[in-house]
């Protein structure tokens, strides 16, 4: 198995748990917050598809796909233009709010396409290449890849343990 089959399984698995943390949950139950200093399931699953986007169209050198297919507009949040989520305060993650789940998974299959895309045409030596001298020592394709990765993972987790809190209240 190749590095890439690895990373392309990897991100289907957060794809198959993003859709399971929203499926099902109304908008009530999607931008509760636990407390008001808490996250949202809709803040989670937004924001980890938006680093994921941020980071895979510049590891890649392409096109976000929060503005050039239009999710800034159908999400139409009262946040700067390619916010991420990053460093969020709570009344910020307050304006993350959405009717749907079908828009929070049609934003995260869009973008879980583009890596798709982007992972198949990578090669093993690409790995290595540097993609951000901003740090010390410069962060490596494979090295933002899993950053990208464990990012999502923690806050699929999170999503998903929200949304059992939510459920659990109402049982």
């Amino acid at each position: 198995m190749h590095a890439k089959d690895i990373l392309i399984d990897a991100y289907g698995r957060v794809r198959e748990e993003v859709h399971a943390a929203v499926e099902g949950l109304d908008a009530d139950e999607l931008n509760a917050r636990p407390t008001a200093e808490t996250n949202s399931v809709a803040w989670l699953v937004w924001h980890l598809t938006r680093v994921q986007d941020d980071h895979v169209a510049d590891a890649f050198g392409l096109d976000q796909v929060w503005p050039s297919q239009d999710w800034e507009k159908r999400f139409g949040l009262d946040l700067p233009r390619l916010d991420t989520g990053y460093g969020h305060s709570a009344a910020q993650v307050a304006r993350v709010r959405v009717d749907s789940p079908g828009l929070l998974t049609g934003y995260h299959d869009a973008v879980h396409e583009q890596t798709l895309e982007a992972l198949r045409t990578m090669t093993a030596a690409d790995l290595g290449r540097i993609v951000d001298e901003r740090w010390e020592p410069p962060v490596t394709l494979g090295v933002r890849l899993v950053s990208v990765l464990s990012d999502d993972l923690q806050h699929v987790g999170q999503a998903a343990y929200a949304r059992g809190l939510l459920q659990s209240a109402v049982a």
